[in-house]
């Protein structure tokens, strides 16, 4: 007897085959059989008019402090995922040295905009090599598999003291000995690979660019050959390479890049987005990874499955009336005050004249300090406080399929209003729990149409989830599952992408990207990890901001519909949304 048998459902395999009627048999934590069935099952899941696909491979995540404290790693786990990697953007918490850990926690607070002040209760520090991190780590269970990459700056900053979070510092010989030293001890010890960024978006809390962003051909080198002589392992690197302007400066991070890739000899994943600086970058840098594959280096682009949506909102981060003193005077107040004291006479009108001062003039006031971070952090920034064409209010359930007639900004057109006037009656509707979708990347030409070439090119992969991170302003970790509703089923412009290559992207391409053999595919031998989805109810709850972090910190969580059943190694851990106690997940180290 079978210990679980998913009967009749449409098997989507994970390897782009087209779906086909099948049972699925589980016995222990592997997969038996997939066919006709005969043989009964202590649990019998009937799957008719359900899909049944591989559990999702989610290999960019920000959980590794979360990891630490959370044994369900929602939302990631409420949209299928059962395989997730942390460690990535060359950002983490090992190796740390005792001295540096406030450091490295501000680290993730500006790069990540994980709070501090969850992060400083919530990390028991029972490490300080990477080796002892991954021990930790392996003393713990979820209800997914976990692997950790080893960070960039975390490392720098352990080989160099705190000049290693200078930028503009470089590492003597000595310290290039140590940093080889450690990246061959971390791969050995089942390290997934390295991670670093060279882009300007990612700054301190302070606002400075981290420290790995100009690491030299020296450094980079000293990396690449431990990586080479580790033998196991992959890259992941995030580059100004696809978001800069400046050709000059995109020719010169590719021949970083690929020197990085062809010293190393392992995987390497670049992230790629469309950024509305270089509309047509992403072109450019996927042509290359083209022709990098052609010449025998394993190079991939790492792609979103949607337009990176920044949220807006009272209780968030971002708000477009951040810099008004008017507004700004406001923020300490809970949500129930702080609503009242924005419709209260007089305050509206102040503010938007506030806004309309700032956006022409630039603007003072209490809000400039943290207005300065974010617009140095994000290049946009001050773009969106008026880019009221882009910017769309977020509906419950959400529609990712925007439309550029749905906008604010066209939307105020046809109502004869400023479109300021109307962001700030939304934000104030709903007892201030309304959000707005604001699509920073991926988005330039205000359609799908450019994303849904990139992510169809052949040597792509799927990621940039950056789930556990970014907790008040992006809720992007519920990919996996809009891109089936927003690719797919509510696809009726003849640009729908196949099932079952979103599937396949999702599942044993990611998987097989990692060295994760053992995963990815419904057949025999095969890790059960299964999700049974309801096509039809498959969808996004609206975004909420749960205060569930250590300290009481706050993170958007965004759950699911449509999820019947979620396997993880054979074990029923999801069933109708709801976590069944189940927590088979367990680290992994390396492929």
């Amino acid at each position: 007897m079978f210990d679980t048998v998913i009967r009749g459902g449409s098997v989507i395999d994970g390897t782009g085959a087209p779906a086909r009627t099948a049972d699925v048999a589980i016995r222990g934590d592997r997969i038996v059989e997939v066919g006709k069935v005969q043989e009964t099952g202590r649990r019998e899941v009937d799957a008719a008019g359900l899909l049944v696909t591989p559990g999702f491979v989610d290999i960019h995540t920000h959980f590794d402090g979360q990891a630490t404290w959370d044994n369900i790693l929602a939302p990631s786990s409420w949209h299928g995922v059962t395989t997730l990697a942390m460690g990535n953007c060359g950002v983490g918490f090992a190796p740390a040295r005792p001295e540096h850990r406030s450091l490295l926690i501000s680290l993730l607070e500006g790069v990540e905009d994980i709070p501090g002040s969850a992060l400083s209760e919530g990390l028991q520090w029972d490490w300080e090599s990477f080796p002892e991190y991954l021990d930790a780590l392996g003393r713990l269970r979820w209800t997914v598999d976990v692997g950790a990459h080893l960070p960039h700056a975390p490392l720098r900053v352990y080989a160099m003291g705190e000049r290693g979070a200078d930028p503009d510092e470089r590492p003597s010989e000595a310290e290039l000995d140590t940093l080889g030293a450690l990246i061959r001890e971390a791969i050995a010890a089942g390290a997934l690979g390295f991670s670093t960024s060279r882009t300007r978006a990612h700054r301190t809390v302070e606002g400075d660019p981290i420290g790995t962003i100009r690491a030299d051909e020296l450094e980079l080198d000293a990396i690449a050959s431990a990586l080479n002589q580790g033998g196991r392992g992959v890259i992941e690197l995030v580059s100004d390479a696809v978001q800069t302007g400046d050709d000059v400066v995109a020719k010169a991070e590719l021949g970083v890049i690929e020197r990085l890739a062809r010293r190393s000899g392992r995987p390497l994943s670049l992230l790629l987005l469309q950024s509305m600086e270089a509309p047509d970058r992403w072109r450019q840098a996927l042509t290359w990874i083209d022709g990098m594959v052609s010449d025998g280096v394993p190079v991939k682009g790492q792609v979103a499955l949607r337009p990176i949506g920044v949220l807006l909102g009272l209780e968030l981060s971002l708000s477009p009336f951040l810099p008004c003193p008017s507004f700004s005077e406001l923020q300490h107040l809970p949500l129930p005050e702080l609503v009242r004291a924005l419709r209260s006479p007089g305050r509206k009108d102040q503010i938007l004249r506030e806004h309309a001062s700032f956006t022409s003039a630039g603007g003072q006031g209490p809000g400039m300090d943290l207005l300065r971070r974010q617009i140095s952090t994000h290049p946009h920034f001050k773009r969106r406080m008026t880019m009221f064409d882009n910017m769309y209010i977020l509906s419950d359930p959400v529609n990712y399929e925007l439309d550029a007639n749905d906008s604010i900004g066209a939307r105020a057109e046809r109502e004869g209003i400023d479109p300021a006037s109307l962001v700030y009656d939304l934000l104030t509707a709903k007892d201030g729990k309304q959000l707005l979708y604001f699509p920073s990347a991926n988005f330039a030409n205000g359609n799908l149409y450019d994303l849904r070439d990139m992510i169809q090119g052949p040597n792509v992969i799927f990621g940039l989830s950056d789930a556990g991170a970014h907790c008040t302003a992006i809720s992007d970790a519920s990919a996996t599952t809009s891109s089936l509703t927003t690719w797919v089923r509510d696809r009726n412009d003849g640009t729908a992408v196949p099932l079952e290559w979103l599937v396949h992207g999702h599942t044993q391409r990611n998987a097989a990207y990692m060295g994760w053999t053992d995963r990815g595919v419904l057949a025999g031998g095969y890790l059960a990890d299964v999700n049974v989805i309801d096509f039809e109810q498959l969808g996004c709850r609206h975004p909420v901001l749960a205060r569930d972090l250590p300290a009481g910190g706050g993170r958007l969580v965004q759950g699911a519909t449509g999820y019947k059943a979620t396997f993880k190694s054979g074990r029923l851990t999801f069933s109708d949304g709801e976590h069944t106690g189940e927590l088979p997940g367990h680290l992994l180290r390396g492929t």
